[in-house]
């Protein structure tokens, strides 16, 4: 069946597609009612594994958090499940693609920020995401452009017994649960927890910084043995080679969280003044400077004076057609004065 054939629950219509989630497929939909535009996730039912029920109740339970979109409606509509959401703006995948690959250090800064109290929110609520890359943090939209959003909790998971009021315990000999370019190095072999998280941030900085990392070249026959590679390079690199030509706070950063047991909580205070601190130093004020508004500017800017341009020219030329049909007519009106 065609998603976009119905109606959910008689107020969402399903526009269309716009992307793919961890599980199911993601579309644009409108409120029939006053005409907003929001997201909604479909899967099939009968899905192999179907996961949108419990990310609808991980949604719900981090509701009221900052930077998590909020659900609208979750139900069955004929053969799928519907989950629909507030529609963001771009991911920072997006974003990164549009300011040529690279993020200055100011802008990384203030993401670092944010995206730390967005997992040491998702932590509190005693779940591990397991899935963060830059394509599962967006920018609000509206009043919210600035806020940065996580989302995509399809893989997340409750790191909290509560039969036994403890930490999960951690195992080895697990497949790796996640997109494996930011995988944490343990999140290749173990039992993922909020460390593994947090490691994960630290190589998506590092991307935004260089553009790219170093595992990302790997040729492979087979996907096992590029992981295997890939879990090797990230053991056996020392963190000064990766965190190269970048301020020593990125490395402190790796260090840290590389250093955390498995069960303990990480000291989120630390991580964001590491960055907040280096902020300071260079005497940034701006705490929503982002690349992407400098360049918006300047394409704009661009677009302004190109269009000024054309429209100058466009009244030069209507000037020298207007002076060409003066001088054509004005013997013809010297003629018939003589005449007279």
């Amino acid at each position: 069946m065609d998603p976009l054939e119905f109606t959910v629950a008689e107020k969402y219509r399903l526009i269309e597609r716009i992307g793919n989630g961890s599980f199911g497929e993601l579309y644009r939909a409108i409120d029939i009612g006053n005409g907003e535009e929001v997201a909604a996730k479909v899967e099939l039912v009968k899905a192999a594994q179907p996961m949108l029920e419990r990310e609808a109740k991980i949604y719900k339970i981090l509701a009221g958090g900052k930077g998590i979109p909020q659900v609208r409606y979750y139900g069955i509509e004929r053969d799928v499940n519907v989950l629909v959401l507030d529609l963001l703006g771009p991911t920072l995948e997006d974003l990164l693609n549009f300011c040529m690959r690279r993020f200055s250090l100011n802008t990384i800064l203030v993401l670092a920020g944010q995206m730390l109290a967005r997992l040491e929110f998702v932590h509190q609520k005693c779940f591990v995401h397991r899935d963060i890359k830059p394509e599962n943090f967006l920018m609000g939209q509206g009043a919210q452009r600035n806020v940065v959003y996580l989302i995509d909790f399809g893989l997340a998971k409750n790191f909290y017994n509560p039969s036994t009021a403890k930490h999960i315990e951690y195992r080895q000999n697990r497949e790796l649960v996640g997109t494996p370019r930011y995988a944490s190095v343990r999140a290749h072999f173990a039992e993922q927890g909020r460390r593994d998280d947090l490691e994960s941030l630290g190589y998506i900085l590092i991307y935004f910084w260089h553009g790219r990392l170093p595992w990302q070249s790997i040729q492979s026959n087979s996907r096992a043995q590029k992981l295997e590679q890939m879990a090797e390079i990230k053991a056996n690199m020392p963190l000064d080679n990766l965190c190269a030509g970048m301020p020593d706070e990125f490395l402190m950063y790796l260090r840290y969280v590389r250093c955390l047991h498995f069960d303990e909580m990480p000291d989120y205070m630390y991580l964001r003044q590491l960055f907040r601190n280096l902020f300071c130093r260079r005497r940034w004020t701006n705490d929503f400077f982002f690349d992407w508004v400098d360049k918006q500017s300047s394409v704009q800017h661009q677009r302004d004076c190109v269009a000024k341009r054309d429209k100058q020219q466009i009244l030069k030329k209507n000037l020298n057609c207007c002076s060409c049909s003066y001088h054509k007519r004005r013997p013809r009106m010297d003629h018939q004065r003589g005449q007279q």
